[in-house]
């Protein structure tokens, strides 16, 4: 039987960013590798875990298409707390965490690497993900017809005259 690691992956946000995809493929260049994806929800309640499992599950599909062994787990809010509830030294040898950059990331205020680091024992790789972008749609505005000088007063007439 070959050796196969095990990458605890801890993200949210950046969960589907090319950044995390391809720190995890670069983990399949040592060999066999199977991953758990680890999602803490930024929001409280039922929202946010509803939005979390949204996140897990585009994210899990995006990387299992890229040929990867991923499960996935919705954790505490408290992401410290996530990962102390699903550690297990016999099950991972090491863990992945993404963020935003500095300044827009709450997880590196609150040093969340090195805790982890120092929680688990073991080696943890940090990746810094660029936000994801969201869609932008434009549409021409129809050009509004001009009364010239005496435009202020067809809202009190109601009538427009073209020049």
């Amino acid at each position: 039987m070959a050796w196969k690691f095990s990458v605890l992956v801890v993200a949210n946000v950046t969960a589907t960013s090319d950044e995390l995809l391809a720190a995890m493929k670069g983990k399949l260049e040592r060999g066999a590798c199977d991953f758990t994806l680890l999602v803490p929800p930024t929001g409280g309640g039922q929202e946010g875990r509803d939005a979390a499992q949204a996140g897990l599950d585009a994210a899990l599909q995006r990387m299992r298409a890229e040929g990867l062994s991923v499960e996935g787990k919705i954790g505490d809010p408290d992401p410290v707390a996530a990962v102390h509830e699903i550690w297990d030294p016999m099950r991972f040898d090491e863990v992945l965490i993404s963020t935003l950059p500095t300044g827009a990331s709450r997880w590196l205020a609150v040093d969340l690497p090195h805790r982890v680091e120092k929680l688990t024992g073991v080696q943890v790789e940090h990746v810094v993900a660029e936000p994801p972008r969201p869609e932008v749609r434009t549409e021409r505005v129809a050009r509004r017809e001009s009364s010239g000088l005496l435009t202020p007063l067809t809202a009190i007439t109601g009538k427009r005259e073209n020049p």
